[in-house]
């Protein structure tokens, strides 16, 4: 789990406004930022003006902004997300100079892409970066961005939604495991997802698309299927858990829907995995121990 790791949160707290004045009184940081002393005279008068613990709706005006932050729950940088008609714009920050060249600009540009397509629903996601930006333009680029257009002093990169599902699909991120889920599972997934209004499923719509699919009598034994049982570790305190559908669901008994929190995070999991995962308030530390019970290896396929 050194992978690098980020999280977007989208609660905006009054020592996250602090921090963020930290960071832009730095030239280093806010040097290609084009709207920087905007947004620096914004956040003085938000915390002046606003005596109020948590600031998130000031801070979406016109768009949705995040606080990146690591596997600590440490903010590390900002995200902003705009979305114009179809076509939505990212605007990305990795705040504090010492965490520059750790890749976790690349990582919060992951977590930017899946929520700009999977919840935000654009077609498009652009990212204009100072031409002498050179860490943001290879990160972009890394990312799969492609360059739409440039001026001697910015480069405009474009993510159509075809080509980041042609991406998640064929080309498995290297900062994550791989998760398997049989052929079965997937199409009941999908009308799930289909039918669920929440906005918080497409975590769930997003596991679906990167996951590889398998025949039912092929899946292996050890992988979390649907209405399976595992010992997890999770913080390092065990827990059994069952896997269900929503309508079987009954925190009390172990019993977790697929669209919660760590239901979605267990999804096509095998035993020995280990991962982070952000839940609403705080990321936790998930490792599967041992499936107690999976449909397919005991010949259950109804299920």
């Amino acid at each position: 789990m050194n992978k690098p790791f980020i999280s977007l949160c989208p609660e905006i707290t009054r020592a996250d406004a602090l921090t963020l004045m930290d960071w832009l009184a730095d030239e280093d940081v806010t040097c290609y930022l084009s709207d920087s002393r905007h947004v620096s005279r914004f956040i003085e008068q938000v915390v002046d003006r606003v005596q109020l613990p948590i600031l998130t709706h000031l801070f979406n005006q016109g768009g949705r902004f995040f606080m990146a932050c690591d596997r600590h729950d440490v903010p590390v940088g900002f995200v902003r997300l705009v979305k114009t008609g179809r076509d939505c714009e990212m605007v990305l920050v990795i705040g504090k100079r010492d965490n520059w060249g750790r890749k976790l600009g690349a990582s919060a540009i992951r977590e930017g892409m899946k929520l700009a397509f999977f919840e935000m629903r654009a077609d498009k996601l652009i990212a204009k970066i100072h031409a002498d930006n050179e860490r943001s333009l290879k990160a972009f680029l890394r990312s799969g961005f492609v360059l739409d257009s440039e001026t001697p002093a910015m480069k405009s990169f474009v993510m159509s939604s075809e080509r980041y599902l042609r991406l998640l699909r064929d080309s498995p991120a290297a900062h994550s495991a791989n998760i398997f889920i049989t052929e079965i599972d997937q199409a009941r997934l999908r009308s799930l997802i289909e039918l669920e209004q929440d906005s918080e499923i497409y975590e769930l719509a997003h596991e679906l698309e990167r996951a590889i699919v398998v025949d039912p009598r092929q899946v292996a034994e050890d992988v979390i299927t649907m209405n399976s049982k595992a010992l997890l570790q999770v913080d390092n305190e065990a827990v059994e858990v069952a896997l269900v559908y929503p309508e079987d669901a009954d925190e009390h008994a172990g019993k977790l829907s697929v669209c919660s929190d760590m239901g979605t995070a267990i999804l096509g999991y095998k035993e020995g995995d280990a991962f982070n995962w952000r839940m609403r308030h705080r990321t936790r530390q998930i490792r599967i121990d041992k499936v107690l019970y999976q449909p397919e290896a005991a010949g259950h396929f109804h299920l």
